[in-house]
Protein backbone atom coordinates (compact mmCIF):
# COMPACT_ATOMS: atom_id res chain seq x y z
CA UNK A 1 0.00 0.00 0.00
CA UNK A 2 1.17 3.66 -0.71
CA UNK A 3 1.75 5.52 2.23
CA UNK A 4 -0.60 8.31 3.15
CA UNK A 5 2.35 10.17 4.14
CA UNK A 6 3.97 10.41 0.75
CA UNK A 7 3.07 12.58 -2.06
CA UNK A 8 3.37 10.75 -4.85
CA UNK A 9 2.41 12.19 -8.47
CA UNK A 10 1.38 15.70 -6.88
CA UNK A 11 1.96 18.48 -8.25
CA UNK A 12 3.22 21.18 -5.58
CA UNK A 13 3.64 24.74 -5.42
CA UNK A 14 6.66 27.04 -3.44
CA UNK A 15 6.54 30.39 -2.71
CA UNK A 16 9.81 31.65 -1.10
CA UNK A 17 11.92 28.59 -2.74
CA UNK A 18 15.04 30.37 -3.30
CA UNK A 19 16.53 29.34 0.25
CA UNK A 20 16.32 28.58 3.79
CA UNK A 21 12.93 26.80 4.67
CA UNK A 22 11.31 27.21 1.52
CA UNK A 23 13.92 25.06 -0.67
CA UNK A 24 14.39 22.81 1.80
CA UNK A 25 10.50 21.89 1.57
CA UNK A 26 10.82 21.72 -2.21
CA UNK A 27 13.56 19.05 -1.72
CA UNK A 28 11.75 17.42 0.62
CA UNK A 29 8.41 17.29 -1.29
CA UNK A 30 10.69 16.00 -4.18
CA UNK A 31 11.87 13.15 -1.49
CA UNK A 32 8.18 12.14 -0.53
CA UNK A 33 7.23 11.60 -4.52
CA UNK A 34 6.21 14.26 -5.56
CA UNK A 35 5.80 14.69 -9.12
CA UNK A 36 6.19 18.33 -9.86
CA UNK A 37 7.18 21.61 -8.20
CA UNK A 38 6.82 24.76 -8.69
CA UNK A 39 9.59 26.93 -7.46
CA UNK A 40 8.49 30.54 -7.08
CA UNK A 41 10.83 33.49 -6.00
CA UNK A 42 12.37 36.82 -7.16
CA UNK A 43 16.25 35.48 -7.55
CA UNK A 44 16.48 33.33 -10.58
CA UNK A 45 20.37 31.78 -9.92
CA UNK A 46 18.84 30.67 -6.16
CA UNK A 47 15.98 28.80 -7.98
CA UNK A 48 17.86 27.28 -10.31
CA UNK A 49 20.26 25.90 -7.58
CA UNK A 50 16.82 24.54 -5.67
CA UNK A 51 16.10 22.97 -9.06
CA UNK A 52 19.66 21.10 -9.18
CA UNK A 53 18.73 19.75 -5.72
CA UNK A 54 15.83 17.90 -6.55
CA UNK A 55 15.85 14.28 -7.69
CA UNK A 56 15.28 13.30 -11.22
CA UNK A 57 12.05 11.99 -10.40
CA UNK A 58 10.35 15.19 -9.65
CA UNK A 59 10.30 18.26 -12.44
CA UNK A 60 11.17 21.74 -10.50
CA UNK A 61 9.50 24.40 -12.55
CA UNK A 62 11.03 27.84 -11.94
CA UNK A 63 9.08 30.44 -12.05
CA UNK A 64 10.55 34.19 -11.37
CA UNK A 65 7.56 36.49 -9.62
CA UNK A 66 7.23 39.70 -7.51
CA UNK A 67 4.12 38.19 -5.74
CA UNK A 68 3.51 41.54 -4.00
CA UNK A 69 3.48 42.83 -8.12
CA UNK A 70 -0.42 42.01 -8.21
CA UNK A 71 -0.76 42.10 -12.04
CA UNK A 72 2.48 39.76 -12.49
CA UNK A 73 0.98 37.64 -9.42
CA UNK A 74 -1.96 37.01 -11.36
CA UNK A 75 -0.34 36.76 -15.10
CA UNK A 76 1.99 33.92 -13.78
CA UNK A 77 -0.97 31.89 -11.87
CA UNK A 78 -2.55 31.73 -15.05
CA UNK A 79 0.05 29.77 -16.49
CA UNK A 80 -0.09 27.11 -13.82
CA UNK A 81 -1.47 23.39 -14.12
CA UNK A 82 -3.73 22.48 -11.27
CA UNK A 83 -1.92 21.84 -8.14
CA UNK A 84 -2.69 19.80 -5.51
CA UNK A 85 -0.56 21.80 -2.77
CA UNK A 86 0.53 25.18 -2.12
CA UNK A 87 2.99 26.24 0.51
CA UNK A 88 2.52 30.30 1.12
CA UNK A 89 6.38 30.74 2.67
CA UNK A 90 8.10 34.11 1.16
CA UNK A 91 8.49 36.22 3.77
CA UNK A 92 10.70 39.19 4.48
CA UNK A 93 11.59 41.24 8.26
CA UNK A 94 12.80 44.42 9.38
CA UNK A 95 13.55 44.74 12.56
CA UNK A 96 12.62 48.12 14.03
CA UNK A 97 11.07 49.33 17.65
CA UNK A 98 7.89 50.83 17.47
CA UNK A 99 8.47 54.80 17.47
CA UNK A 100 11.07 54.20 14.39
CA UNK A 101 9.55 51.56 11.53
CA UNK A 102 8.10 53.71 8.76
CA UNK A 103 5.08 53.49 6.32
CA UNK A 104 7.27 51.84 3.68
CA UNK A 105 8.43 49.14 6.59
CA UNK A 106 4.51 48.31 7.06
CA UNK A 107 3.67 48.07 3.40
CA UNK A 108 6.58 45.85 2.43
CA UNK A 109 6.18 43.14 5.49
CA UNK A 110 2.96 43.07 4.83
CA UNK A 111 2.65 43.16 1.54
CA UNK A 112 5.09 40.02 1.41
CA UNK A 113 4.38 38.47 4.45
CA UNK A 114 0.58 38.80 4.38
CA UNK A 115 -1.00 40.29 1.17
CA UNK A 116 0.29 38.31 -1.48
CA UNK A 117 -0.48 34.96 0.07
CA UNK A 118 -4.12 36.05 0.57
CA UNK A 119 -4.01 37.29 -3.36
CA UNK A 120 -2.51 34.25 -4.34
CA UNK A 121 -5.24 32.07 -2.66
CA UNK A 122 -7.36 33.93 -4.45
CA UNK A 123 -6.51 34.08 -7.71
CA UNK A 124 -5.71 30.52 -7.81
CA UNK A 125 -9.22 30.31 -6.61
CA UNK A 126 -10.81 32.22 -9.44
CA UNK A 127 -8.47 30.41 -12.04
CA UNK A 128 -9.37 27.02 -10.70
CA UNK A 129 -5.89 25.83 -10.14
CA UNK A 130 -6.63 24.30 -6.78
CA UNK A 131 -7.41 20.27 -7.31
CA UNK A 132 -10.07 18.98 -4.83
CA UNK A 133 -8.58 17.69 -1.41
CA UNK A 134 -5.83 19.96 -2.40
CA UNK A 135 -3.80 21.43 0.83
CA UNK A 136 -2.46 25.01 1.60
CA UNK A 137 0.08 25.64 4.23
CA UNK A 138 1.37 28.81 5.64
CA UNK A 139 4.80 29.56 7.04
CA UNK A 140 3.73 31.70 9.62
CA UNK A 141 6.05 32.34 12.88
CA UNK A 142 6.03 32.25 17.39
CA UNK A 143 6.28 35.62 16.79
CA UNK A 144 2.77 35.75 15.69
CA UNK A 145 1.92 33.76 17.93
CA UNK A 146 3.20 33.23 21.60
CA UNK A 147 6.89 34.77 21.35
CA UNK A 148 7.02 38.48 21.61
CA UNK A 149 10.04 40.33 21.50
CA UNK A 150 10.73 43.86 21.31
CA UNK A 151 11.53 45.42 17.65
CA UNK A 152 10.23 42.60 15.67
CA UNK A 153 5.90 44.17 16.27
CA UNK A 154 5.74 44.63 12.79
CA UNK A 155 6.76 40.97 10.87
CA UNK A 156 4.77 39.63 14.44
CA UNK A 157 1.32 41.76 13.40
CA UNK A 158 2.04 40.25 9.84
CA UNK A 159 2.45 36.94 10.89
CA UNK A 160 -0.39 36.97 13.35
CA UNK A 161 -2.50 38.22 10.39
CA UNK A 162 -1.51 35.37 8.39
CA UNK A 163 -2.38 33.07 11.15
CA UNK A 164 -5.66 34.17 11.18
CA UNK A 165 -6.68 34.62 7.02
CA UNK A 166 -5.57 31.02 7.27
CA UNK A 167 -8.65 29.98 10.12
CA UNK A 168 -11.07 32.12 7.55
CA UNK A 169 -9.51 30.25 4.33
CA UNK A 170 -9.54 26.89 6.07
CA UNK A 171 -13.55 27.55 6.95
CA UNK A 172 -14.58 28.60 3.45
CA UNK A 173 -13.01 25.94 1.46
CA UNK A 174 -13.72 23.30 4.02
CA UNK A 175 -16.47 21.91 1.30
CA UNK A 176 -14.54 22.07 -1.56
CA UNK A 177 -12.45 19.61 0.18
CA UNK A 178 -9.46 22.05 0.32
CA UNK A 179 -7.44 22.53 3.60
CA UNK A 180 -5.28 25.16 5.10
CA UNK A 181 -3.20 25.09 8.12
CA UNK A 182 0.11 26.94 9.17
CA UNK A 183 3.15 26.39 11.01
CA UNK A 184 4.96 28.78 13.51
CA UNK A 185 8.57 27.81 13.74
CA UNK A 186 10.89 29.77 16.24
CA UNK A 187 14.38 30.57 14.75
CA UNK A 188 15.77 28.42 12.12
CA UNK A 189 19.45 28.72 11.15
CA UNK A 190 18.87 30.06 7.33
CA UNK A 191 20.91 33.16 5.86
CA UNK A 192 18.56 35.29 7.84
CA UNK A 193 19.63 34.72 10.76
CA UNK A 194 23.20 35.80 10.57
CA UNK A 195 22.38 38.49 8.24
CA UNK A 196 23.72 41.21 11.21
CA UNK A 197 19.94 41.76 12.13
CA UNK A 198 21.02 39.94 15.06
CA UNK A 199 24.78 40.03 16.66
CA UNK A 200 26.45 36.65 17.82
CA UNK A 201 25.92 37.48 21.25
CA UNK A 202 22.73 37.96 21.24
CA UNK A 203 22.19 34.87 19.51
CA UNK A 204 23.93 33.03 21.59
CA UNK A 205 21.83 34.38 24.58
CA UNK A 206 18.39 33.25 22.23
CA UNK A 207 19.28 30.09 21.78
CA UNK A 208 19.77 29.54 25.54
CA UNK A 209 16.02 30.20 25.65
CA UNK A 210 15.35 27.15 24.11
CA UNK A 211 14.71 24.37 25.87
CA UNK A 212 16.37 22.62 22.66
CA UNK A 213 19.48 24.38 23.40
CA UNK A 214 19.83 25.08 19.50
CA UNK A 215 17.97 26.85 16.32
CA UNK A 216 15.84 24.23 14.23
CA UNK A 217 17.19 23.29 10.62
CA UNK A 218 14.98 24.53 7.37
CA UNK A 219 14.60 20.34 6.41
CA UNK A 220 13.04 20.38 10.35
CA UNK A 221 10.13 22.90 9.41
CA UNK A 222 10.01 20.83 5.80
CA UNK A 223 9.10 17.90 7.65
CA UNK A 224 5.92 19.39 8.69
CA UNK A 225 4.86 20.78 5.80
CA UNK A 226 5.02 17.46 3.82
CA UNK A 227 3.21 15.95 6.29
CA UNK A 228 0.54 18.41 5.83
CA UNK A 229 0.68 17.96 2.12
CA UNK A 230 0.23 14.72 2.55
CA UNK A 231 -3.18 12.31 2.43
CA UNK A 232 -2.09 11.81 6.35
CA UNK A 233 -3.07 14.83 7.43
CA UNK A 234 -6.51 14.46 5.13
CA UNK A 235 -8.35 15.37 8.59
CA UNK A 236 -6.41 18.73 9.85
CA UNK A 237 -7.36 22.16 8.71
CA UNK A 238 -7.42 25.09 10.73
CA UNK A 239 -4.34 24.20 12.56
CA UNK A 240 -1.80 26.01 13.87
CA UNK A 241 1.26 23.38 14.44
CA UNK A 242 4.12 24.79 16.32
CA UNK A 243 7.46 24.00 15.73
CA UNK A 244 9.98 25.40 18.11
CA UNK A 245 12.26 23.58 19.87
CA UNK A 246 10.08 24.30 23.24
CA UNK A 247 10.83 28.00 23.12
CA UNK A 248 7.06 28.82 23.31
CA UNK A 249 7.18 26.53 26.55
CA UNK A 250 9.62 29.79 28.14
CA UNK A 251 8.98 33.19 29.16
Amino acid sequence: MQSPFRLDGKKILITGASSGIGRATAIECANAGAAKCVLIGRNMAELEATARMLPESCVGTIVVCDLSDTAALEKMVVSLDRLDGVVCNAGINKMRTLQFYTDKDLNNIFSVNCFAPMLLIKQLLKKKKLADTSSIVFTASISGYSNVSVGNGVYGASKAALSAYMKYAALELAPKGIRCNAVHPGRIETPLIHSGMTDDDDIKKDIERYPLKRYGNPEEVAYSIVYLLSDAAAWITGTDLVIDGGRSLVN
